[in-house]
């Protein structure tokens, strides 16, 4: 069986693959990526793996950001130094959660769990029971503005800040309301052919892209309605996948 591994501490990646190697003789590692914008490349090109083996951190974000644009068959150990993301994890086609440095026991172990939910499920029924455990995403995000709740439509939302601990969801009339819940909660509760988490501080909409500039060291530089409180800023390394996010 193939098995993808998703690590961009190089270190750690061989370690892991030692450690399969050692464990189990019939699986080989078909290839090593270490970021976001490096898999979602390699899925276009390569048939799916059997099991993917994935860090949560990488070098240009989440894990979770490449889940989200690519439908992937194959179940996923996620592994990671913080225990922070583990609910996330099981809603992404994960079948169990290593914390780092990843122990040969505890691998061992999460590759007996794979063993017994194929014996279980077949390929299809597996794919399945993934598809059924994700949480639909939201279509209404409850603000708070004044002693009010008010539900705001997503498709109202332009764009999603961050800023001093607060979190505001500004709509495409202007209106700015203050949301509960992290930016890498509601990046994984939103459409991601809709929103796109741009940076630390900003979610954006795609109907709110009014024109896109380029920067200097390759950076893209965001211009959205209503205007942002700040620039939005596309990192040289994710301006590629945001492009094609664009191109829809």
């Amino acid at each position: 069986m193939n098995v993808l591994i998703i690590e961009d501490e190089v270190k750690a990646a061989k370690e892991l693959k030692k450690l399969l190697e050692q464990i189990r003789d019939d699986m080989q590692v078909t290839d090593i990526l270490q970021s976001v914008e490096e898999a979602v490349e390699w899925f276009e090109r390569h048939p799916h793996p059997g099991l993917i083996i994935s860090d949560i951190q990488l070098a240009d974000g989440l894990s979770f950001e490449f889940f989200s644009k690519v439908s992937v068959k194959a179940p996923v150990i996620f592994c990671t130094a913080f225990d922070e993301y583990a609910i996330r994890a099981f809603e992404t086609n994960g079948i169990d959660y290593l914390l780092k440095p990843v122990e040969k026991d505890k691998l061992a172990q999460s590759l007996e769990k794979f063993d017994m939910m194929k014996r279980i499920f077949s390929g299809q029924q597996l794919q399945h029971l993934f598809t059924q455990i994700k949480p639909p995403f939201k279509t209404t995000l409850l603000a708070y503005f004044q002693d009010k709740i008010i539900p705001v439509r997503t498709a109202e939302v332009a764009f999603i800040y961050a800023a001093n601990g607060l979190i505001g969801a500004y709509t495409a009339s202007g209106r700015k309301y203050y949301v509960n819940g992290t930016l890498d909660e509601l990046e994984s509760s939103l459409d991601p052919h809709a929103f796109y988490r741009a940076n630390r501080q900003f979610i954006i909409s795609r109907d709110a892209v009014m024109n896109i500039e380029h920067s200097f060291a390759r950076k893209l530089v965001v211009k959205v309605q209503p205007e942002a409180p700040e620039s939005i800023v596309i990192s040289k390394a994710k301006a590629s996948d945001f492009l094609k996010w664009m191109e829809g």
